[in-house]
């Protein structure tokens, strides 16, 4: 259950993200900055580089970012997470290859070692957020509304009980407790069906 709430949370979170970075929210790229530059510090200096580098690298990643999320028509079709790092990998990649130039050319498989299985499980990650995704559009009012205003902007169940009409806070509870297992069982259906 636990996995199923982080999965919808961490969809929710990345399109927050983006729509605040879209409005030119500077606590939004701060944000991006506290959650995800300890990924580009562990690629650069786990493959020859320095927390300096890595933080120039991760400074271009977050720009290329945040000028793809002002063109129209941009739709993130991966997490924020999985763009940064493929964008800091390229970037260290060609960084790396400047200052090897006039050296014996490293392939691109002994710098980043193990790095495929970690793209593998990236991208499995990616699939069942975006299953999730799809199960939270087919899940429905309330209840998606309940699930976002409870994981996605924190309110309280008494804050919930009053916006949906419950008698009570336990009522609201319940209902939220429904809600996760109508959307965990939406979420199984889709991940059979080979969604």
């Amino acid at each position: 259950m636990y996995q199923t709430d982080f999965a919808a949370v961490a969809n929710y979170f990345d399109e927050l993200i983006l729509a605040e970075i879209r409005k030119n929210n500077q606590a939004a790229l701060g944000e991006l900055y506290k959650t995800h530059y300890p990924m580009a510090v562990h690629l650069v200096c786990s493959n020859s580089g320095t927390e300096q580098e890595a933080k120039d690298v991760f400074q271009e990643a977050v720009i290329a970012f945040y000028e793809r999320a002002q063109q129209p028509g941009f739709a993130l079709t991966c997490k924020i997470k999985t763009y940064l790092y493929a964008v800091c990998r390229r970037l260290w990649l060609k960084r790396l290859s400047e200052k090897r130039r006039f050296d014996v050319s490293i392939a691109e498989g002994e710098l980043f070692e193990g790095l495929e299985d970690e793209m593998d499980e990236v991208l499995q990650s990616e699939m069942s957020f975006e299953r999730m995704h799809e199960s939270l559009r087919a899940l429905g009012e309330p209840c998606r509304s309940i699930i976002e205003d409870f994981y996605i902007r924190d309110f309280s169940m008494e804050l919930i009980r009053e916006k949906f009409g419950y008698t009570t806070a336990d009522n609201a509870k319940n209902q939220k407790y429904k809600c996760l297992q109508r959307l965990k069982k939406l979420f199984f259906e889709d991940q059979r069906k080979g969604k």
